[in-house]
């Protein structure tokens, strides 16, 4: 009896062991796959973005900032990737309001128009214009107003602030969990961040 226990015992054992490896094994194929599938994802959203670029340098040319056209783009891969009516999603720049751009062109027209318009403001302070366009120029006139100097704790601090103060909070929503973590749910408190990584992918020799 003793034998027949010990011969089940080590099959049991077996068994374990197997599916053990088995679940690693599936395991690692899954995140290894998420990882393949978000790079296929974010290199089509490139290209779509890319396919906008001799829109992007007509209209940075036309507004002085041709040299910034790969920070507008990596913005419009931030914003849309290159999807949509307002794939620059400035309609709220321009009338105040989600959806009243539905053209492209006027969505990159406008979105260029407003990032000079931050730059400027922004004394040529690239981060803070791109931050800038997404929480709106008064961030800078907030920093300057209050002598405040750029960094990640002034944008945690003014998203703070904004939510805070919202007439109704829930028109915002926490789009990373830092947010929610720092209760900095109004815009992007690593936009700024993100798209300054993404403009590598845009930039010309």
């Amino acid at each position: 009896m003793k034998g027949k226990k010990f011969k089940i015992l080590i099959r049991v054992v077996a068994l374990v062991t197997m599916m053990t490896l088995l679940l690693v094994g599936v395991s690692l194929y899954t995140a290894k796959d998420k990882l393949k599938n978000g790079t296929i994802v974010q290199h089509v959203f490139t290209k779509r973005v890319e396919q906008h670029r001799p829109t992007v340098e007509k209209y940075a040319k036309e507004y002085e900032i041709e040299e910034h056209s790969d920070v507008l783009l990596a913005m419009m891969l931030q914003e849309s990737g290159g999807r949509g009516d307002d794939p620059m999603q400035s309609s709220e720049s321009l009338c105040g309001e989600v959806g009243c751009i539905t053209d492209p062109e006027q969505s990159i027209k406008q979105g260029v128009a407003y990032f000079a318009e931050t730059l400027k403001a922004a004394d040529g302070n690239i981060e803070l214009a791109v931050q800038s366009y997404n929480f709106g120029i008064g961030f800078i006139y907030y920093l300057k107003e209050n002598n405040k100097r750029y960094s990640q704790e002034e944008i945690i601090a003014f998203s703070q602030k904004m939510y805070k103060n919202a007439q109704d909070p829930t028109l915002y929503s926490c789009l990373r969990k830092e947010s929610k973590q720092f209760d900095a749910c109004y815009g992007d408190i690593y936009y700024a961040r993100d798209v300054m990584e993404y403009r590598q992918k845009f930039a010309t020799k």
